[in-house]
């Protein structure tokens, strides 16, 4: 007879190879392809054994820095991180307040609602003129815009979330005479926290996409500059190696709010 341990050993290699395993595999054949795509003579874009040779420096030494804007990759993804940090916080606080309060009254949606729905039309980089004439300073400019991204979906989807709430649960918080702090955490988020979190997943990953367009124009420590120099100095592997760490790093976001989503939405919300 099998060791259980051996057996439940076994099912969790396995499991860690079916959700490993394919990415792994499919990262590996772009890889692949990449590289002889882009090694034939003629190739105006470079194979990947050229991009780790030539960005070897910044890859093995990403922490150096020798003062003004001539930093390692490290130092400008902390500066972008930073930015997005306080433009998100700032978003998920303000759009999950006046979610709540669009999905539970009619008159606030009335009143607030089309004028949300243009505003949301904007593209983001449009703020960013108005945001520079208003702060007269890139860093709360870049912050603002952040914001101005990301509130959207989180407003938008906790509003829907709070709508969909099931009578039953507002008949047994009025049977147990919640308050409202205690309706809020013990009814209201619990229920609507998958749409919640849905808002929340998409504005974290819009507020990383704004935060490298924004930085392009507003010049500086950030990735999004990083990338724009590297333009300027015709440094086509440094902004491909950037481009890496921006999509591992938008990843990991995305990541930590599904895990945030999954505890405080008590396994109401999938990862």
């Amino acid at each position: 007879m099998a060791d259980p341990r051996w057996v439940k050993l076994r099912a969790r290699a396995a499991h860690v190879a079916s959700v490993v395993l394919p990415p792994v595999i499919m990262l590996a054949l772009l890889v692949v392809f990449w590289e002889l795509l882009c090694s034939r003579p003629g190739a105006t874009l470079p194979p990947p054994s050229k991009v780790v040779s030539d960005t070897w420096e910044l890859i093995a030494n990403p922490l150096y820095d020798n003062g003004g804007i001539d930093k390692g990759l490290f130092w400008h993804l902390l500066a972008s991180l930073k930015r997005v940090g306080l433009g998100y916080a700032f978003a998920a606080v303000g759009g999950i307040a006046l979610g709540v309060l669009i999905g539970s009254s009619k008159w606030a949606m009335r009143a607030l609602d089309p004028l949300f729905q243009v505003l949301r039309t904007i593209p983001p980089l449009a703020w960013l003129p108005l945001s520079l004439a208003a702060f007269r300073d890139g860093q709360p400019s870049a912050i603002f815009v952040i914001f101005i991204t990301a509130i959207w979906p989180i407003i938008i989807n906790t509003a829907v979330g709070v709508r969909n709430i099931p009578q039953d649960y507002r008949n047994v918080s009025r049977v147990l005479r919640l308050n409202g702090a205690e309706f809020f955490s013990h009814i209201m988020l619990p229920a609507a926290a998958p749409y919640i979190f849905t808002g929340l997943r998409i504005g974290i990953g819009l507020s990383w996409l704004a935060i490298v367009a924004a930085e392009m124009l507003i010049g500086g420590v950030g990735i999004g500059f990083f990338i724009w120099d590297a333009w300027n100095s015709s440094l086509i592997s440094d902004i491909i190696l950037a481009l890496v760490y921006v999509g591992i790093i938008g990843f990991m976001l995305d990541r930590l709010v599904a895990f945030t989503g999954k505890l405080v939405g008590r396994g109401t919300v999938s990862v």
